[in-house]
């Protein structure tokens, strides 16, 4: 089976839930996946059901801490670029079926590494092997490299309302 380049992108909720869900369903296939978080250190309960799969899927986290309303430290893009090597050791093992780069875009954003080290990388990939990119802010050139772009957009949220991110549901 031949494997493609995925891309969720957009302002949009749902981006990560979507990645989830496709690596519950290679799991449940049989196929061997790994879930990469950048910029996220922390247990959120995406991770938490994750680990219910555990002889199938194997997390990964490479954030110190989710620094969404905080600017990105030194030691972000440290954290962040170990993380980018060790994903490349996996893609030359061809561990992995399936790799999800969960918040790679935010990564990219925040300038952690840059997008021609994330397209070396996932070019390190067997051609059968699936990749996944998360993340609001997807650049032009990743978007030109991608098999498949997906953008969430959002028309409505209830966070405009005051309502915090509930556990189980946005966290």
């Amino acid at each position: 089976m031949k494997g493609y380049i995925q891309v969720y992108t957009g302002n949009g909720k749902g981006k990560t839930t979507a990645a989830i869900g496709l690596a519950v369903r290679a799991a449940g296939a049989g196929l061997n996946v790994l879930f990469a978080q950048f910029v996220k250190g922390v247990k959120y309960s995406e991770i938490g059901a994750l680990e219910r799969f555990s002889d199938r899927i194997t997390i990964r986290q490479y954030g110190r801490e989710c620094f969404i309303k905080r600017k990105a430290e030194p030691e972000d893009a440290v954290v962040a670029s170990k993380g980018l090597e060790e994903i490349m050791r996996f893609l030359e093992e061809k561990k992995y079926d399936v790799v999800i780069l969960d918040e790679a875009n935010i990564a990219l954003h925040y300038s952690l590494f840059s997008v021609r080290e994330l397209l070396d990388v996932v070019g390190k990939r067997a051609p059968s092997c699936e990749i996944v990119i998360t993340g609001r802010y997807a650049p032009q050139e990743l978007l030109d490299a991608a098999d498949l772009v997906t953008e969430m957009k959002e028309i409505k949220h209830y966070y405009g309302n005051g309502v915090e991110a509930r556990a189980g549901i946005e966290r």
